[in-house]
């Protein structure tokens, strides 16, 4: 006997009415894309929950696959037993001697199947006096115990699980549609991304590079944070935009303090080309309220003003120690911090307008035609498809 079975389950999802199938189809999806490289891994659902048949395989390594799944609520290593209570049994005793530095134990019947003859309680007690039977210096505990062992009697089969490993939690990616990410390359960005994948949504991104004021590196250091993102989702397309010559025109025509207010206001322009183009409906921004001068409510308000699109803010209420938390647990910190400048810190206006406004943005941006160098930032967008297995330069090969 031994441990054959990860036993899945849902949270969140479990709430959800008459599509819920929805849901737990494409986690199904989503698991299978995230084990491809263990061979005959199977992902099978049943009422209420998913199992992984694990085939021979070590399940360490897929448990730690599945605690960066979006949807997952909780897993646990199971073992698989026929409705029998001799097989149970068995079983328990199994899992109950496989843990570590246990004296005291609980056990917990949860029977879905009404066909099985012996109701909940009774198999409790039924199992707790085998295990105290055939073991020593072990006893029951029901309010502390040392290991739990769990008996879930469903209608094909009983599974018997000892341990809980906490997952993600929140919605299958790719359950909520697409969003364009505005990636700079600093700490905010990734983090507004991985947020946005946990509400279900699959992110493209969009990186606006200036050469020869950003370097490659710069850019290398987009592609290896959307690459970092891949962990938590599926493959992420990154689309680079040329910006250099629309951002120099921006800071040469327009007055000083609304240099960059116009400029992401063509940002903003520019994303929703994009976003019409593949088909997305939002975008999403690593933006905080008060942060900086270009995130204030005003701010927001007067550059919002170009597009009709939602866009999405998952940091907006977040302090910043909150951000930097969450950016070091998914391990896009340390690339974030490396000293590789984008855009928005090159071309920093000595004072930016923190509360500009609707008509004198409008009133700029009429005097001068950006039309062309918009076109041509459109025109020349490079596209690169990001995967968890994307082969990236490393920095020092960059010179």
């Amino acid at each position: 006997m031994q441990y054959d079975h990860i036993l899945i389950r849902y949270g969140e999802m479990a709430l959800k009415g008459k599509n819920i199938k929805q849901f737990i189809i494409r986690l199904q999806e989503n698991i299978q894309d995230k084990l491809r490289d263990f061979s005959n891994i199977k992902v099978k659902r049943t009422q209420g929950r998913m199992f992984i048949l694990l085939n021979g395989h070590d399940p360490e390594p897929i448990i730690n696959k599945c605690k960066n799944i979006f949807g997952i609520q909780s897993l646990s290593l199971a073992i698989k037993v026929k409705n029998d209570p001799e097989k149970i049994k068995e079983g328990s005793l199994y899992a109950l001697k496989k843990g570590k530095n246990v004296k005291t134990f609980k056990v917990s019947v949860k029977r879905i199947n009404k066909d099985f003859p012996i109701p909940s309680q009774e198999m409790n007690q039924v199992l707790g006096k085998h295990l105290l039977t055939n073991t020593e210096g072990i006893s029951v505990d029901v309010h502390e115990p040392d290991l739990e062992i769990k008996v879930e009697i469903r209608l094909e089969a009983a599974y018997i699980t000892s341990s809980v490993v906490q997952g993600l939690g929140g919605l299958p990616v790719g359950t909520s549609g697409k969003s364009l990410l505005l990636l700079s390359g600093g700490i905010d960005s990734p983090v507004a991304g991985y947020l946005a994948m946990k509400r279900g949504v699959h992110i493209e991104a969009i990186h606006f590079h200036s050469p020869p004021f950003t370097s490659e590196r710069a850019k290398q250091k987009v592609l290896d944070l959307a690459q970092q993102l891949t962990k938590y989702g599926k493959s992420i397309n990154v689309h680079i935009v040329p910006f250099t010559k629309l951002q120099q025109e921006i800071f040469r025509e327009m007055p000083n303090e609304y240099a960059m207010t116009i400029m992401r206001r063509m940002m903003m322009r520019i994303s929703e080309r994009v976003c019409h183009s593949q088909e997305i409906l939002s975008m999403t921004t690593g933006e905080n309220l008060g942060q900086v001068a270009s995130q204030t409510m005003e701010s927001m308000n007067t550059i919002n003003e170009v597009t009709n699109y939602p866009i999405i803010r998952p940091l907006i209420a977040m302090d910043k120690t909150e951000i930097i938390k969450i950016s070091r647990e998914i391990g896009t910190y340390e690339t974030s911090i490396l000293p590789y400048e984008d855009c928005c810190t090159i071309f920093v206006p000595k004072s930016p307008k923190t509360k500009p406004k609707r008509e004198k943005a409008n009133l700029f941006e009429a005097r001068t035609d950006f039309t062309d160098s918009l076109e041509e930032a459109v025109n020349g967008i490079e596209t690169i498809k990001i995967t968890a297995k994307t082969n990236q330069c490393a920095y020092e090969d960059l010179f």
